[in-house]
């Protein structure tokens, strides 16, 4: 019996899957996560006044070369040529959360699922970074693709995207 697990190839050894007979599609991921806090840290990234400067637009930047470096990150995933990629924070202040969103598009042979999770996972690590001289116990957390489009399988959405 083969396994659903393509990057093991039929003596388990792991590989790069061949994609090379897959048609080039327009294909789309979102991913979402976020980053909890104590509501001072959160504050200081609201104002804007974090001893480091702008933590939102340093970390917008950061997930987007998250999402361009991904293949240099993850073994197993093809470089891709990424189309778009777009970033959105969203400040949740009655549970003291900085909520990260991004969208990874290409024209290619292969999903952007992982070059999305990647840009959420190094955008809130970044809020980390900048951060945590005033809050060390800042969690990461609930990091999922929302949904993807293109390729064979088409089009698939999580059950509670709906944020």
């Amino acid at each position: 019996m083969s396994s659903p697990l393509t990057h093991f190839d039929g003596d388990g050894q792991a590989h790069m899957v061949d994609v090379s007979a897959k048609a080039e599609t327009h294909r789309v991921a979102v991913a979402a996560g976020e980053i909890r806090m104590q509501p001072a840290t959160f504050a200081l990234i609201a104002s804007g006044t974090a001893k480091k400067g702008d933590v939102l637009g340093v970390a917008r930047i950061a997930a987007i070369q998250g999402a361009k470096r991904c293949s240099d990150l993850v073994p197993l995933c093809h470089p891709l040529p990424i189309t778009r990629v777009k970033v959105d924070f969203e400040l949740d202040e009655a549970h003291s959360r900085v909520l990260c969103r991004a969208q990874v598009e290409t024209l290619g042979r292969t999903g952007v699922e992982m070059e999305a999770l990647c840009a959420v996972q190094v955008g809130l690590l970044t809020v980390y970074d900048m951060c945590k001289a005033a809050d060390r116990g800042m969690v990461i957390a609930n990091v999922r693709v929302l949904e993807k489009q293109g390729g064979k399988s088409g089009e698939w959405r999580a059950l509670d995207s709906a944020e």
